[in-house]
């Protein structure tokens, strides 16, 4: 059952993830490689990209903090606070190669957050089981959503690329720690529904 302490410390939250600047306590991935020579439309492909990551981070959050309020299990939950913990990294990471390249975060992030955790919550309340095959499934299309941007990014710009590929690999562990809690597959439909909302999203935010 939920109390009040964890609405007001999830709706605290969730003002930090949107409005605060996120802080990483792994080193930034390639903080130390050179800043590659590109062009303004290569550093404007770069910086949109990495507004979409961040944007996707931005719902990992969410997801992550509604599932995490409404699982039963409190190993689930462990697991879910956890992912959340490294997402939070990513945030930063994304934040800060967004500043390096003199874009801009989504305006739209914050409609991003309240979509994402009533999707979690209400992936929670169905069941640990479930939540946990949310979590995997939602970690595999991440995973596939990046390795796209991989061949998206110029060429040259190594730094985006550390960043990009370190994310990529703790969001496999992600879904592999949710399987070996006790994940279900999810229904055809519902990851093609999954599917079809991260294409709207990652669509808006490469503009917006």
């Amino acid at each position: 059952m939920l109390r009040i302490d964890d609405l007001i410390i999830g709706f605290d939250k969730g003002l930090r993830t949107v409005f605060a600047q996120a802080r990483s306590v792994r080193p930034v991935p390639g903080e130390a490689l050179p800043e590659a020579d590109m062009d303004a439309a290569q550093r404007a492909q770069a910086a949109a990209l990495m507004r979409v990551n961040h944007s996707g981070e931005i719902c990992a959050q969410a997801l992550y903090q509604g599932q995490a309020m409404t699982a039963r299990d409190s190993g689930a939950r462990a697991a879910l606070e956890h992912a959340a913990q490294e997402e939070t990294e990513h945030l930063a990471w994304t934040e800060r190669r967004i500043n390096e390249l003199g874009g801009r975060k989504s305006l739209l992030n914050p409609l991003w957050y309240a979509g994402s955790f009533a999707i979690g919550a209400a992936a929670g309340l169905l069941g640990d089981k479930w939540n946990l095959g949310f979590l995997a499934e939602t970690e595999r299309q991440v995973g596939r959503h990046l390795e796209g941007h991989l061949a998206r990014l110029p060429a040259a710009d190594e730094k985006s690329r550390a960043i990009v590929e370190q994310m990529r690999d703790d969001e496999a562990r992600h879904a592999a720690t949710a399987l070996d809690h006790g994940g279900a597959e999810l229904p055809a439909p519902v990851k093609a529904a999954m599917q079809v909302s991260s294409k709207v999203m990652t669509s808006a935010a490469y503009i917006v």
